[in-house]
């Protein structure tokens, strides 16, 4: 599980962290950096990818022409944040009874404003250093080329002060380039732990449904639900494969939609494509193409969410958009359960006063505000739970006035810098 994130000079934060939890919550008027911190997390993901510092933010094609990857907004230029030279982001993991910690700094390449390199890596594991770029009271710290990064790995068998020194190249992360290394200084010890970041890096996704994708057909056997809902019959069909889960999913439909979900039906067209039937109560068919927006959202959601091969971690940006309010509480109910059922994550960006509002007491607990404050063009993410007096006006106002009257910026306003929050407010 994530369970926080630091960045460092990153588009427009200057110093920032936050709490992750099984369900986040994030909110923030337009343009103060919800997106941007997506892109941070879309930064590590692409780590985990196994690609290199100028795919990462320009993008991926693959061999046969098609793209792998979408290129980060802003690019290299606006990568960094305004007058600075480099950015870092620390990534707190907790993966099975281990603390992971891992780090990267990325920097401007000396021959090429238009370049970035890696600075500085490193990952610890429960205390105990892997790999360190720049370890504490360790020669290696001298480094000057400015294409190859020495690395310290932790020390094996007899070694006794320091451990093995090895060089890599700064236009990918350290990483997935230890991963794959063939030095044979660079042991199953060093590389079992660096395995279990990239996975977990690796399975973090990204999705913004549309219902143009879920309505359209699939192939047979394309059972991964694409960014956009693609190969949502298929999906759909592979999960319903359980009875138990194919009437939980009917069931959950029945609740959050006005339809009366008897059954789903996936048939086959002439050349084989699998096309999403929804049986009613009166034995009529509905196709996907005729199925509402907010009901494609919803069985997208319950795919994700029932799946049973379920990835690390789900962002959704407006995870509440096409929905009707009085089914939001529904939403909310299904998305902690099944967190907690599958140790998955889930971490939406929201404009709902409404959604707010419904939080339970765990979910608050992890929902963080972003803001700029005044005339700065920097953000800053606070904890909702911190802000001053939230208690007591989340008990007598709601977090649903408090959102759409502007207060929560204004605490902030008032309260940033400030010794003493009584006064200012």
């Amino acid at each position: 599980m994530i369970s926080s994130l630091i960045l460092t000079n990153f588009k427009n934060f200057a110093n920032e962290s936050i709490r992750i939890g099984p369900f986040t919550v994030i909110v923030g008027v337009n343009a103060t950096g919800k997106s941007n911190l997506r892109d941070a997390f879309r930064f590590l993901h692409g780590v985990g990818r196994n690609y290199t510092l100028a795919e990462i933010v320009g993008g991926k094609t693959g061999a046969g022409g098609q793209r792998e990857w979408e290129p980060i907004r802003g690019g290299t230029n606006e990568l960094i944040r305004f007058g600075c030279e480099s950015f870092t982001l620390r990534l707190g993991m907790q993966v099975d009874m281990d603390t992971i910690e891992y780090n990267i700094e990325v920097g401007k390449d000396a021959s090429s404003a238009d370049r970035l390199r890696v600075v500085e890596e490193y990952l610890w594991v429960s205390g105990q250093m892997v790999y360190d770029s720049h370890p504490d009271d360790d020669p290696i710290q001298g480094q000057d080329d400015d294409a190859q990064l020495l690395i310290r790995l932790s020390k094996t068998g007899s070694q006794k002060k320091y451990g093995s020194r090895v060089a890599v190249s700064r236009d990918k992360p350290v990483a997935t380039q230890l991963y794959e290394s063939h030095n044979r200084s660079v042991y199953r010890t060093h590389k079992s732990p660096i395995r279990r970041l990239l996975d977990a890096l690796q399975r973090v996704r990204f999705l913004e449904p549309s219902p143009e994708a879920m309505r359209k057909p699939t192939v047979p056997g394309m059972n991964i639900l694409g960014d956009r809902g693609e190969n949502l019959p298929a999906v759909l069909m592979n999960i319903c494969g359980n009875q138990k889960h194919r009437s939980f999913i009917a069931d959950w439909i029945c609740e959050l939609t006005p339809m009366d979900v008897k059954d789903f039906e996936f048939l086959k067209d002439p050349s084989g494509l699998i096309h999403l039937m929804i049986r009613d109560g009166d034995n009529n068919r509905v196709s996907a193409y005729s199925a509402s927006d907010g009901t494609l959202r919803f069985l997208s959601m319950l795919a994700i969410l029932f799946d049973k091969s379920a990835n690390f971690a789900y962002f959704f940006e407006e995870i509440d958009s096409g929905i009707h309010p009085s089914r939001i509480q529904l939403l909310l109910n299904l998305i902690e359960a099944q967190t907690k059922i599958r140790n998955v994550q889930v971490l939406t960006t929201t404009h709902s006063p409404i959604l707010l509002s419904m939080l339970s007491e765990k979910a608050f607990e992890y929902a963080s505000i972003i803001a700029r404050i005044g005339e700065s063009s920097d953000a800053i993410i606070r904890p909702l739970s911190k802000l001053h007096r939230i208690e007591k006006l989340r008990a007598s106002q709601g977090l649903a006035r408090l959102l759409t009257s502007g207060w929560m910026e204004d605490a902030l306003t008032f309260t940033e810098g400030s010794e003493d929050p009584e006064e200012s407010l």
